[in-house]
């Protein structure tokens, strides 16, 4: 007797599962997104089919991946030296931010070593592709293009050739299943499609790149596990009125996270910038009031970027604005309530603006003190000298906390020629202490009334022109 089979309805925004229909989803707050999806049972196997698992310990070793080199250096060092046969890299980012032309960039310099490559494409049509590559004046006469979204007419060609060195799918919200009753895009069509391109790739060993869509939250749309289900997670970051574009490893089985590569958006494509410090500090102005710069960490990159700050009196009886650019701004407020309880200065009747110039979203702690540096400058009307770096982590109590890879970060403000970099003090018994590169110095501090002071602070802010 066959098996009557289950139904279940999915959110199509999130993925959440529930076991009726309801018109909002709990889960991301969403209203009719709620679909009711067909669950076919499965005939149980018999328990002669069954293997037993083979186990193995710690010890013994086993060869590094083989990678694949792209021949783009910036996307080699976030992939971790490479693609890897048969793994699976999601890329995802906001639309136009620039997915599509990198991946184009990519495939042509693969083909052009002698690898085959495949880019199958469900929301161009071939000729569209050839005028983008036209434009960009990328030249890979063995490239193969293809322009379907029927993953069966997929699959059954990359069964049948000779298997590719790289299959690049844009995108997998495009895809569509003859055997999912649903329309391409919602969650059960991304997940069954990106399940079979992925066993696809496992089988036959090419290296698999996936375009995703992005929601208006910035995370990757579509079900959260299809994250889950591939080595890698990449995200293209970027303001489209900025140049840059930071591509950003958020998951990575086969390399570090957090690794960023840095490009630079041209008429000719992308552009990898090896020296984002210097190209982001290019058009920084001295003895300004207001600016200070940070000396960060990306992944293992150090990056020094402007912190910038304005502050005007607030407009009417409402409360102060606070406005920030590639911060968190509940971090901002936070420092702003240690300014005032700790340090004395009187920011409550005030507008604060913060910016992070170069379109770089900025998540360490580290960010702290040059933040803090900035808005005592705007405060006080006094510049920060010009020759110096601001990183450390502040507390609620105002101290200055040590933050990681400290002599990276000196490094590489010694190498754009700045000569004194502001951190925190060393006061663990025994701790080693920062070196700081020839012509370097390190001025340690232990509080943040410190600085306020160093900068000339009064404990009231009244904003200069």
């Amino acid at each position: 007797m066959a098996k009557t089979p289950l139904h279940r309805f999915v959110c199509q925004s999130c993925g959440a599962v529930y076991p009726k229909w309801s018109g909002k989803c709990e889960a991301c707050n969403e209203w009719n997104t709620i679909v009711e999806e067909t669950i076919e049972p499965t005939a149980s196997r018999a328990s002669k089919s069954r293997r037993r698992l083979t186990f193995a310990g710690l010890e013994g070793s086993a060869e590094p991946p083989a990678r694949i080199g792209t021949s783009i250096a910036e996307l080699d060092r976030v992939l971790g030296g490479g693609l890897v046969p048969a793994s699976v890299v999601l890329v995802g980012g906001d639309p136009g931010i620039g997915k599509s032309t990198l991946l184009l960039q990519t495939a042509c310099r693969l083909a052009a070593t002698g690898q085959k490559v495949v880019y199958i494409s469900g929301e161009e049509a071939v000729e569209q592709i050839r005028m983008r590559a036209r434009r960009l004046e990328l030249n890979a006469p063995t490239l193969e293009l293809a322009a379907s979204i029927n993953v069966s007419d997929i699959t059954a060609t990359l069964e049948t050739d000779t298997p590719p060195g790289l299959v690049i799918i844009d995108s997998i919200q495009t895809m569509w299943l003859d055997t999912i009753e649903s329309a391409p895009g919602s969650v059960a069509q991304v997940r069954a499609c990106a399940f079979e391109l992925i066993r696809l790739a496992k089988k036959r060993g090419f290296a698999l790149i996936l375009v995703g869509h992005v929601t208006k939250e910035g995370g990757l749309a579509g079900p959260r596990v299809m994250e889950h289900m591939v080595d890698a997670v990449m995200y293209f970051e970027g303001d489209r009125g900025h140049q840059f574009r930071i591509l950003r490893a958020a998951k990575n089985r086969f390399g570090a996270t957090d690794e960023i590569g840095v490009f630079a958006m041209t008429d000719r494509g992308l552009v990898e910038v090896p020296n984002p410090s210097a190209l982001f500090l290019a058009e920084r102005q001295g003895n300004i009031a207001g600016s200070a710069v940070f000396a960060g960490l990306e992944g293992t990159r150090p990056v020094l970027l402007e912190v910038q700050a304005l502050l005007s009196t607030k407009a009417g009886d409402g409360s102060a604005r606070r406005a920030v650019v590639g911060w968190d701004s509940g971090r901002l407020s936070m420092l702003l309530a240690v300014l005032e309880a700790r340090c004395g200065l009187k920011l409550s009747s005030m507008d604060v603006y913060l910016n992070f110039a170069g379109g770089l979203r900025v998540t360490e702690p580290a960010a702290d003190l040059a933040a803090a540096a900035a808005i005592i400058s705007a405060a006080t009307g006094q510049p920060t000298s010009a020759g110096s770096v601001f990183f450390g982590e502040i507390g609620l109590s105002g101290e200055i906390r040590q933050v990681p890879q400290a002599d990276l970060r000196l490094r590489e403000a010694q190498k754009l020629g700045f000569t004194t970099a502001v951190s925190p003090r060393r006061v663990a018994r025994g701790a080693a202490r920062t070196k700081p590169p020839a012509g370097l110095e390190l001025q340690e501090l232990g509080h943040l009334s410190s600085l306020v002071a160093m900068m000339g602070g009064s404990g009231a802010a009244t904003p200069k022109d």
